[in-house]
């Protein structure tokens, strides 16, 4: 890293973002708590460019300050994954309505799909966070026809070959095994169309409802159908070091 005249105090970037007080931000310096692009920072005078260092704490990526917004939203079933839709089906704008930015979708979620999707107005952001070679880990909940047999993990994890190429999960918990219904957690980085159903189906198990509940490490947690929230700083640090941003 090599010290950026122009550009800000380290000390007053880290206060900004949130993290703590201007002196407690020095004192995290003097410890060695703080790197800059990979390296260990503790003189207080140390000026870098907020908009392209990378700053962790603790080794967590604090993201810089920006004019951009990063929003998580709970889809309901029944809405498109589109900013308008021209047959008048609900939209997803519909609920960020009273946001005065230019949102636009990370992705895209059936519409009989429910869960997380993310909306943004970053849009490098969003194009990486989009592309498959960057692989970021997404999480459904299935509900399928049960009983679920104990062999599905070791099916699903060793591959099935669909018709446009293999998929392959990358972790899977069953929840629910017995009776009519059964409850599946699934775990795979494939961003293909419809390929949580298509998967299932060629298995055996007819997806009947479907909730995407995390996408790397944003959960669904508590946020009811229709609602957003912005991105944690935790979220947003380790979402942009997954896309090399």
């Amino acid at each position: 890293m090599t010290d950026a005249p122009e550009g800000e105090r380290l000390q007053k970037v880290l206060a900004r973002s949130g993290i703590a007080s201007r002196r407690a931000c020095e004192e995290m310096m003097r410890a060695g708590r703080v790197e800059v692009d990979g390296e260990v920072v503790t003189r207080l005078g140390t000026r870098v460019d907020p908009a392209s260092a990378v700053i962790r704490v603790d080794g967590v990526r604090i993201p810089p300050a920006s004019a951009h917004v990063y929003l998580v939203l709970n889809k309901p079933r029944g809405v498109v994954s589109t900013m308008s839709d021209p047959e008048g089906r609900p939209s997803l704008a519909d609920h960020v309505a009273e946001r005065p930015e230019r949102l636009f979708h990370v992705g895209r979620l059936d519409t009989d799909t429910e869960g997380l999707i993310l909306l943004t107005n970053d849009g490098e952001f969003a194009h990486r966070m989009a592309h498959p070679s960057y692989g970021v880990l997404k999480t459904y909940l299935a509900q399928v026809p049960g009983p679920v047999s104990a062999k599905l993990g070791r099916w699903l994890s060793a591959g099935v070959e669909l018709e446009d190429g293999l998929v392959r999960v990358d972790s899977l918990r069953v929840i629910e095994k017995g009776g009519r219904r059964g409850l599946i957690e699934l775990v795979l980085h494939e961003g293909r169309k419809h390929v949580v159903r298509r998967l299932l189906a060629h298995v055996g198990y007819p997806v009947q409802r479907l909730a995407r509940t995390g996408i790397g490490p944003v959960r669904i947690g508590q946020l009811r159908p229709g609602s957003h929230r912005d991105l944690t700083q935790e979220e947003l640090g380790e979402l942009l070091d997954s896309v090399g941003l």
